[in-house]
């Protein structure tokens, strides 16, 4: 990729790139948002220049992506540790679901040149990342943009591991939380991308999908930095590498120290993984067979692997369920899937945390499932009413302060005149905390059941008044 001249403007606060004889300025520090691509491409893109950035030699770069409009947080999410560590960060607006994977590749590499153009990219150093569906895509550009040589990926595995080519590897960073229902898939594409001696790592946070502590992110770029070093594609840094190994090591000894075996030996794991190419890891490696050989370390790694298994089990069988549901709409089964959600309490009670976990993750899992079979059935031209609806009500188990769906049933229940159970949905949503007078009154399809004595009672049961009085004939 090309690189353009570039000039640092008056007191190191603001950046200025000339191109094409026109000059933008950027403020460092700060997320400059709807960069265009050029004139005639109507795509823009958002950029961070790290505060640090002293427009001397190459830079590092990551390219996050967003599939869903929301690329500001995901960016924002890399912000700290990018300026900790030196990357530039870009992200394009103009990439989505609603294109196909061909279209958004073209987009990300305009995107690519555009950017390099402007900035002293380090060819040798540019990264892509993203989280859930937006990783996804990202671990699918290296596969058609080779200067990619890393990726960050949160909450996802590589998407197409058909696409995988040891001769065009890049560096997989996977970051995921043990509460996440892809948990035990990112465990199993590390044993898989291992066996193909692909460069990997993945780092576990405890949690969910919902993300509030972003130092994993900067631990997923010092990794890369690492083996930037190793490689020769940056400059070495002793002092780098001697203080992320020690916080690492200690992280290790915590661990140990807490009878957390199976963590520990994970840790030290990845501690060989990063650091063999910068200091001796054979005192490591020796841990490593004493660790296995401990029985709290035996019987820990059994139990984690029959609770893998019985997770696994339980999938398969939610799977078969929905099917055979969808397929008879068997509403009596309504009454099994609500025994499955509360039965999930009985992992809180748990002796292990990787046990405690499990009803957590299978929790999304469930809920992951039933939207994508919205999301399939929405597709059709013909989508089948009875099967959203279906699907509709099954969240309402599954996720009772999910509101919207209640809503979708109360209104699609009400466009066929089944009053009763537009009504007994619209007391299930009130029980569950909803408060939206404005929003009940104006639902699509619903004018008939809204002056209805028996709907106005129960809005001012819960909601205390109601729109219309509710009449009782005598």
């Amino acid at each position: 990729m090309k690189r353009i001249l570039f000039l640092l403007l008056i007191c190191g606060c603001s950046y200025s790139a000339i191109s094409q004889s026109k000059q933008a300025v950027f403020k460092k520090g700060t997320i400059t948002d709807s960069i265009p691509i050029n004139d005639s491409i109507p795509e823009t893109y958002k950029l961070y220049i790290p505060k640090k950035f002293d427009g001397k030699g190459t830079w590092p770069i990551v390219f996050v992506f967003d599939m869903n409009g929301q690329n500001s947080q995901a960016i924002n999410a890399f912000k700290g540790a990018a300026e900790k560590q030196g990357y530039f960060l870009a992200s394009s607006n103009s990439i989505h679901d609603s294109l196909s994977i061909s279209k958004n590749i073209m987009v990300a590499s305009r995107m690519f040149q555009a950017v390099a153009k402007m900035l002293p990219v380090n060819s040798e150093r540019v990264y892509t990342a993203g989280f859930a569906s937006g990783a996804k895509f990202a671990s699918i550009v290296p596969s058609f943009i080779k200067q990619v040589d890393g990726v960050i990926s949160c909450g996802s595995f590589v998407a197409n591991v058909e696409l995988l080519d040891i001769k065009n590897s890049f560096h997989f960073v996977g970051i995921v939380g043990n509460e996440d229902f892809n948990y035990t898939q990112m465990l199993q594409g590390r044993e898989l991308l291992n066996k193909m001696k692909f460069p990997n790592n993945l780092l576990v946070f405890d949690g969910g999908e919902r993300w509030n502590d972003f130092r994993l992110i900067e631990k997923g770029l010092k990794i890369l930095t690492l083996a930037a070093i190793a490689k020769g594609n940056a400059p070495k840094n002793d002092s780098l590498v001697m203080t992320s190994y020690s916080n690492d090591f200690e992280e290790y000894q915590r661990q140990l120290n807490s009878n957390q075996m199976l963590t520990a030996a994970n840790l030290l794991n990845e501690l060989i993984s990063v650091y063999r190419s910068h200091v001796g890891v054979d005192s490591l490696k020796e841990k490593v067979k004493t660790l296995k050989k401990d029985k709290t370390y035996r019987a820990q790694k059994r139990l984690f692997s029959n609770t893998l298994f019985q997770e696994s089990f339980i999938k398969d069988d939610y799977n078969y369920n929905l099917m055979e549901d969808l397929s008879t709409l068997n509403y009596n089964n309504l009454g099994w899937w609500n025994y499955q959600i509360t039965d999930l309490k009985k992992y809180e009670k748990k002796l292990y945390p990787f046990e405690k976990h499990v009803g957590k993750r299978l929790l999304g899992y469930i809920n992951a499932l039933i939207e994508d079979n919205i999301d399939i059935e929405k597709e059709y031209q013909d989508a089948d009413d009875e099967v959203l609806s279906y699907l509709w009500m099954l969240k309402t188990i599954t996720e009772p302060k999910a509101y919207q769906y209640y809503l979708k049933i109360i209104s699609d229940s009400s466009k066929y005149e089944d009053f009763g159970t537009a009504l007994f949905y619209l007391e299930e949503l009130l029980k569950n905390g909803y408060q939206d007078k404005t929003t009940l009154y104006s639902l699509e399809h619903t004018a008939l059941l809204r002056i209805m004595p028996e709907f106005n009672t129960i809005v001012n049961k819960y909601l205390k008044g109601s729109r219309y009085d509710a009449i009782i004939e005598e």
